[in-house]
Parts: C-alpha cells; structure tokens; sequence
C-alpha cells in the first residue's frame, strides 16, 4: 500500500504529488471525473471534444477520463446523444481527442459501458432492453413487474466480447488506459445491486456471485489488454434515479463484492459518491473510496461534489430560472488531509472543471477567489 504523502505547504500540497501505482504514473493526483456530454451524432465526438478536454489538462489536470461511451453491443446505448467507443467514425473522432490530450501533455482514458436496463428505449423508437433480471429503477419504483428481459448466458457472452473489443481498440490506438463503468444504476451496477438483480443461478443471491458477471467483463478487457495496461472501475452505492440504493450494507459485503473484480484484473477503484467527504458505513469516517482502499489494497479515486456549495439534480438544473450551487472549497481540505494520509489516492473533480477548466491551477496558486461558478451554459455546452 503506498505510504502517506506529505502535507508540507498545507493538506492542499497533497493533490500536487505525483502519483505512481503498478500500472499508472501521473503529475498530480488531480483527476477529470467522467462527465456525459451528449454533443455526439451517430456515436461520434463532437469537434469541439478536442479542446474541451485540452483545456482540462493545460488547466493542470494529470488524468482525464472521458464521459461515458458505448461498447458494440446493439443495446448498449443510452439515448442516442452520447458517444460510442466503436466503429470507424467514433474512434477517428476520439483519436483526434486523444491527439489534442498527448501534445498538451495529459493522460486521457475512456469511460466504457453498457447502460443494461437504464437504456432509453423510446429514444430507439421502442424495443427492448437487458439486464440481470430485466428491472428498470422505475419498474421497482412503480412496483411492477420486470419491463426488460433478463439476459442469458449467451448476452454476458456478447456483452463481454463488446466491453473486450473496445478495450483493445483502446490499447491499439494509444490511450492511457480505460475505465469499465460499473456504476450510478447501469448494466454492471445491475448485477452488483439486489433490487435489480433477483436472479437465483451462479450470478445472483451473495455478493461474490453478483459480482460475478462484471468480474467476467473485467476478465475479458485485461485479456484483450496484457498485465500493465490499466483498468480502472467505477462504482458507486447511489444510482442516477435512486440516491439511497446501496450495492452494500456493510465494509464485509462491499469486500465481498469487489474481491472478484480485483482478481479479475482491476487495478484502480474509483468510487463515486454525491459527496465525497459523506462516511460510507456507521461507525467510521471513511468514504467509499477509503474502505475500497482498506478492503482490497488497492489505488482508488474519491470523487463527489468537490468545490460545489450543494447538491443538485439533473432535473433542477434545467428547471428555468432554478440556480445552481455556487463555489465553496469548504470541505477540500478535509478530503486533502484524508488524501495526504493515504485513505485514497485520488481525487476526481467534475462539475467545477465544467464551471472552470483552470480550477487545479488556481487551487494550487492561491487563487480560489477567481474561480468561476457553475452556470447552466456550463453544464450544456463544451466550453
């Protein structure tokens, strides 16, 4: 386990020490959380990706992570707006991201995944969509029946194959790394979470046998990959339409649930939360990165809600006139001392690099006063 990092010049100088791990070597332990933009027709990135993400790293980020892009598997798009990590356009359209990432300097992984039950249906004119046992978040909320159709062995089959393939493309083209999405309510997470995943086979009931078919996954992309490329994994306890779900009550079921992951070839946890400072279980003030780190040994990301004065929902954003959470970095230096002392590795900042693509460079200068807040142009266009 890698020894604490000095705090000396105050527990903000722990975000600017490098940061080195088995697979992995960065300038600082800033990372850009994954962040869905839409702004991708047909699956491409749109143009103005390139100097989105450039501005992040010329800002003083030391690893981006793009927004979710989809495997080629024919239902694993979300709703048509947003990016996939395959075919012959999408990749020319992230290669010219990654270009523009490499020659001001930065780290750039894509965010793989599969969206399983969360897919927008209608956005594809109907049809149907997949999961470990065919429940949507709002079928459990209106207390239904299952409104998808629970996947057989044959669909983990082809699923795995998809998440294995743009994995290798990944490797192929030069990126840095990948990160498997297992997170925030989609496909894997649907395995990982009791209330969607009522299966009574090999990968439903305990935690190990939940974990078990994103553990194939992870399997499948570190064999199209070799040993030292990394793979990095997200994961959270809330999901994007239900905050209080939970994929485990206590230290020894989270354990439980990611030991699989880790053997199937994970070398980063990067645990989402709302906020990351929130304790992940009574009795402790660790977060979920924190305990991922105790249970595992492994590096992990904390992410959540850093440099925001609130929370906010996707809905209340786009309500007009609706305001958003304004700058605070009140609780920044209580997740850098837990940082300094080594319970994470990891930082990963999302809506305020939406808000101000300098926000690493101005927190490490003492310029926290010109931080520009989070606005809706922000959170809707690639500025």
């Amino acid at each position: 386990m890698e020894a604490a990092i000095s705090a000396e010049g105050g527990p903000r100088a722990a975000l600017f020490a490098p940061f080195v791990s088995r697979t992995l070597t960065l300038p600082n332990r800033i990372v850009m959380s994954p962040m869905g933009r839409a702004h991708a027709e047909a699956g491409r990135p749109h143009a103005d990706y390139a100097a989105y993400f450039r501005r992040r790293i010329e800002g003083g980020v030391g690893l981006a992570i793009t927004g979710a892009a989809a495997v080629a598997h024919d239902l694993a798009d979300y709703d048509g707006t947003g990016p996939h990590f395959h075919g012959a356009e999408a990749l020319a359209g992230w290669r010219a991201v990654l270009d523009e990432v490499h020659a001001a300097g930065g780290r750039l992984i894509p965010q793989i995944w599969h969206t399983g039950m969360a897919r927008h249906v209608e956005a594809f004119g109907g049809g149907s969509a997949i999961g470990p046992s065919g429940y949507a978040i709002a079928d459990l909320d209106a207390g239904r029946g299952p409104s998808g159709r629970a996947m057989t062995e044959a669909d983990m089959d082809a699923v795995a194959a998809a998440f294995a393939g743009s994995a290798a493309v990944a490797r192929a083209q030069g990126f840095d790394g990948i990160e498997v999405h297992a997170g925030h309510g989609f496909l894997l997470d649907q395995f990982l979470w009791p209330a969607t995943n009522r299966r009574t086979d090999a990968h439903g009931g305990s935690p190990a046998n939940r974990a078990r078919f994103p553990a194939r996954v992870v399997a499948a992309c570190r064999a199209a990959v070799g040993p030292d490329f990394p793979i990095l994994l997200r994961l959270s306890q809330f999901k994007i339409d239900a905050y209080g779900a939970r994929i485990a009550d206590t230290p020894d079921e989270l354990g439980a649930l990611l030991a699989p992951l880790v053997d199937a070839g994970v070398d980063i946890l990067h645990c989402s939360q709302r906020e990351a400072w929130e304790p992940a279980f009574a009795g402790s003030d660790r977060n979920l990165a924190a305990w991922a780190k105790a249970l595992t040994g492994l590096p992990t990301i904390a992410v959540g809600s850093i440099g925001l004065a609130g929370l906010f929902t996707e809905e209340e954003a786009a309500t007009p006139g609706a305001g958003l959470p304004g700058v605070s970095l009140e609780r920044l230096d209580q997740v850098a001392e837990q940082l300094a002392r080594g319970d994470f590795d990891l930082l990963a900042i999302g809506r305020s690099l939406l808000a101000d693509p300098a926000w690493p460079n101005k927190v490490r200068d003492g310029c926290e006063a010109s931080l520009r807040p989070l606005d809706l142009a922000a959170l809707t266009l690639l500025r």
